[in-house]
């Protein structure tokens, strides 16, 4: 193997271990060290010899390594991943309102309320899709192809800081409900469970790119559009913070696992500690379209779309000890769109 795959595979793993042995912040110092001492080595890329009329052959291999910012654009569909989980309700015969059993009763039992029975609470949609802003920044390392300049293999890391997703009613819409003393089925339009979440996203990857340019080097003062994909781990933390302001949810046994009843509704007691919620880990599709611009024959400036696709990120609810913890809902098929400026050395 090459010396120059030698260096690229150690910094990789350096990269691995610190995001995943160690915490993902205090790790970050040691690989941009790492990332800073490697062009030291920059000089075994070319691992040349000369032949017999003195022509050195050149495999014209380079070390890459580049550090980009910018903003990330998420947006996924919400999705109800409650489980089987019921609320009774009872519907204003004058107007048609819907409120729950526990409200209905905390009212004084009015009598011009039906009661319309029970009906499954993870049927009901989301209230609202995810669309949020954020900040983005990553780093990569990497190599030129052996004679094939056009391509760079990279290894990178990206970070999509924190957003909230803030959502009353949680979910909402046509419920059908049934077994009521007064109606024995019906569809009745209900609201369920108020949130205030966050989430943020690492992603460590595995990228190729192609380089458009004709020449044996690549050009300077000059624009070279490329373009990239790849495949990631990412890793999510999510938040939960869950309140039960329609009644709905505080007559099931198992949520009161999850906090404390005053007046007969559950008051929710997630951790202070965000460390303790679950992570939401997946597989992640990277697509990157860019161009560069070359300064030197060694430093390029660096201008790019990155979108990275992760099937779902989790949100769960976790008790005050994260003893217990219990799938609310999800974002499927999260799209996040990085529009990035960064700087990339070549050696």
């Amino acid at each position: 193997m090459p010396k120059w795959a030698f260096l690229f595979l150690f910094l990789f793993l350096f990269l691995c271990y610190n995001c995943f042995v160690m915490k993902l912040k205090k790790s970050l110092f040691f690989t941009l060290v790492m990332l800073c001492v490697a062009p030291a080595f920059a000089g075994w890329q070319y691992d040349g010899y000369y032949i017999d009329d003195g022509f050195q052959d050149n495999d014209r291999t380079r070390f890459v390594i580049g550090a980009r910012g910018g903003l990330s654009w998420g947006n996924a569909k919400i999705e109800n991943n409650i489980g089987s989980l019921y609320g009774y309700y009872y519907v204003n015969e004058d107007n048609g309102d819907v409120i729950s059993a526990l409200a209905w009763q905390a009212a004084g039992e009015p009598s011009n309320y039906l009661d319309v029975g029970y009906g499954d609470l993870s049927t009901l949609p989301a209230k609202e899709k995810y669309s949020k802003t954020a900040f983005a920044a990553g780093a990569s390392i990497g190599f030129t192809v052996p004679y094939h300049p056009n391509w760079r293999l990279e290894a990178g890391y990206d970070h999509i800081s924190e957003t909230d997703y803030n959502q009353t009613p949680l979910f909402e819409g046509d419920l059908y409900v049934t077994g009521g003393a007064d109606i024995s089925e019906a569809i009745v339009h209900v609201a369920s469970g108020g949130a205030m979440a966050t989430v943020s996203t690492d992603i460590i990857s595995a990228m190729a790119y192609y380089d458009f340019f004709d020449e044996e080097v690549k050009p300077v003062n000059t624009v070279v559009p490329y373009i990239g994909f790849g495949l990631g781990y990412a890793s999510s933390r999510t938040t939960l913070k869950l309140s039960d302001i329609y009644g709905d949810l505080s007559t099931d046994s198992d949520l009161q696992n999850y906090g404390t009843a005053t007046d007969g509704v559950i008051q929710f007691t997630p951790p202070s500690d965000k460390s303790k919620y679950p992570s939401s880990t997946n597989v992640a599709a990277i697509g990157a379209l860019g161009a560069s611009y070359g300064i030197n024959n060694y430093t390029y400036l660096d201008f790019s779309a990155r979108v990275m696709y992760i099937p779902k990120i989790t949100w769960n609810l976790v008790n005050s000890d994260a003893s217990q913890h219990r799938e609310w809902f999800s974002a499927k098929n999260m799209i996040y769109t990085n529009l990035m400026i960064g700087i990339r050395f070549e050696f």
